[in-house]
């Protein structure tokens, strides 16, 4: 009966161990087998949505979706996060290389009437270091030459994120054709007006959605978020329309030309009581040297208690020198004592004229303007080259870029429901997962806190270790056999159960030497709580019970 009392209180504890398993449905031998690792690199969330190859339900130009191909020099992959069973991409592999891939439009489009619709997707795998994600239109001309697609190949359009260092951009760059000399000219859209940065590293799959319409707006999306929209004629830089005049570049400033606005009073004089010879500070000569300042101490001096190294070389060290110290004799001040410089009162400086008005100024020159050359107006800059390819022409610092889902039509319900069926199908898992690694992630303290049978039975050692502390083992024993000691707690009864170990230590203050009382006695002390003048008693319980 002696370890009774022990024997009750570890099966409680391994009952109470048991049932809060059970309800983790973790078994402990078992834990690291069979328990749910939160992990959101492993993908073990991935929905059960089914994915089918999306099919364009009305007029395309171009779709792709690599789901059933290989192309040379390229890899066609699943994503590495959130896959979608059965959905493939094309992947860039080499860092630091340049790249070009291209393809052919089944038709070329032609700047009429129709708008233009680019939309693709792109996902940063591993972040980005420095380089782009950007696709070119490739303009229809007769040297096209797509087995020899290179970055100076012609282009109409160029659309797609680039980054480098911490400059994040959305390209929308499209080149006109001057309609009197034939040369083509660059034009940048300008910049959007969002936060880029997140989409280069948030690892996630976004699209991109370039709108062109007929009436020379257009609309650069991300995500189907519009993010910049403008008119061709007013929000590109150079702007489309040259000035109708220009500056003369054979005008030259006459020699006489007066720029200045202001000029010195010229019947200005120098006052006689003018002392430019004034210092603008001096000595303050109200302050005194310090008493016991030193001024022939030095500030610092070697430290006396420093050593040579003894693999000091002075043959390839040189003279070795003790380390500097302060002077401990410069308490109040060493070296040559100079009072502190003030303003000088009495300083006026140079004398200048004051400034007045130019009576000849003439304004800043500019040469005269004259009729511009080469000026022209294009009152409708949607009508660009036409394009009959498509091409990545790329390089970067970063691997794995993951290109999917092109199409160039020009109904937007064509590019929605092409959106829907391949982008958001990605953004459904990755949502989806998301959200069951957040709950498992709550979850996660709950399930694993008695997480092996080693942490289980380290917690056990300790309930034993406080309940092998020294007791009175006949009391225990009444204990074991049933009997229940009560006490009152803030005038109300505390009900116990079988299940609660209470290990009661009595003691009475003016009465320590007695430590052979009776039981009856010991009882006794236990019911009076100390009231009025008699013996005061502590009470300490320890409790085990299942939660």
């Amino acid at each position: 009966m002696r370890f009774q009392g022990f024997r009750l209180c570890l099966g409680l504890l391994f009952i109470s161990i048991n049932a809060e398993f059970m309800d983790g449905s973790v078994e402990m031998e078992d834990f690291d087998e069979n328990s749910e690792e939160i992990d959101a690199n492993e993908n073990e969330f991935s929905s059960e949505i089914k994915y089918k190859t999306p099919q364009p339900i009305g007029e395309v130009y171009f779709t792709e979706t690599f789901d059933s191909e290989r192309l040379a020099g390229w890899e066609i992959e699943e994503l590495k996060e959130n896959p979608v069973p059965g959905d493939r991409g094309l992947v860039l592999k080499s860092r630091a290389k340049h790249h070009a891939i291209s393809a052919v439009l089944a038709k070329p489009f032609i700047f009429a009437d129709k708008p233009l619709i680019v939309q693709y997707e792109v996902n940063f795998q591993d972040g980005i270091d420095c380089g782009g994600a950007y696709i070119k239109l490739l303009a229809d001309t007769d040297g096209l030459n797509l087995e020899n697609f290179y970055d100076k190949t012609s282009y109409t359009i160029m659309f797609g994120p680039d980054k480098c260092g911490e400059d994040y951009k959305l390209h929308f760059i499209f080149r006109h054709k001057h309609p009197q000399t034939g040369v083509f000219e660059e034009k940048h859209a300008k910049p959007p007006d969002v936060d880029l940065k997140q989409f280069f590293t948030d690892r996630k799959t976004h699209l991109y959605t370039l709108v062109m319409n007929p009436d020379d707006t257009f609309e650069v999306l991300i995500d189907q978020i519009v993010v910049n929209k403008g008119n061709l004629l007013e929000d590109v830089v150079p702007p489309i329309n040259p000035p109708k005049e220009i500056e003369d570049p054979s005008d030259k400033k006459p020699d006489d030309w007066d720029e200045r606005a202001k000029i010195p009073d010229p019947s200005a004089v120098k006052p006689e009581d003018w002392d430019e010879s004034e210092p603008a500070q001096i000595e303050d000569s109200s302050v005194v040297k310090p008493d016991g300042w030193l001024d022939n101490e030095p500030k610092f001096i070697p430290d006396p208690n420093a050593e040579k190294p003894i693999d000091w070389n002075e043959d390839m060290d040189g003279e070795w020198e003790a380390p500097q110290i302060s002077n401990p004799e410069c308490r109040i001040g060493c070296g040559e004592w100079s009072p502190p410089m003030i303003d000088n009162p009495k300083y006026k400086g140079v004398w200048r004229p004051p400034m007045i008005d130019n009576p000849n100024y003439q304004g800043i020159w500019s040469p005269r303007k004259i009729p511009n050359p080469d000026y022209f107006e294009d009152n409708h800059p949607f009508l660009l080259t036409s394009f009959r390819a498509l091409g990545l022409e790329l390089w970067s610092m970063t691997s794995d870029i993951y290109f999917d889902n092109f199409i160039i039509c020009s109904e937007k319900e064509v590019a929605d429901r092409w959106a829907a069926d391949g982008w958001g199908v990605k953004i459904m898992i990755e949502n989806d997962n998301e959200k069951r690694y957040e709950d498992a992630e709550f979850k996660k303290p709950d399930i694993c806190k008695p997480q092996t049978k080693g942490a289980l039975e380290q917690e056990v050692k300790g309930e034993k270790a406080a309940l092998e502390k020294p007791v009175d083992l006949e009391e225990e024993k009444q204990q074991s056999d049933g009997e229940i000691l009560e006490k009152e707690e803030e005038g109300e009864p505390e009900e116990k159960s079988e299940e609660e170990i209470e290990i009661i230590e009595g003691q009475e203050e003016g009465n320590k030497s007695n430590k052979s009382g009776s039981e009856d006695e010991m009882r006794e002390a236990d019911e009076s709580t100390g009231s009025g003048d008699g013996p005061v008693k502590s009470v300490r319980k320890r409790r085990v019970r299942k939660e």
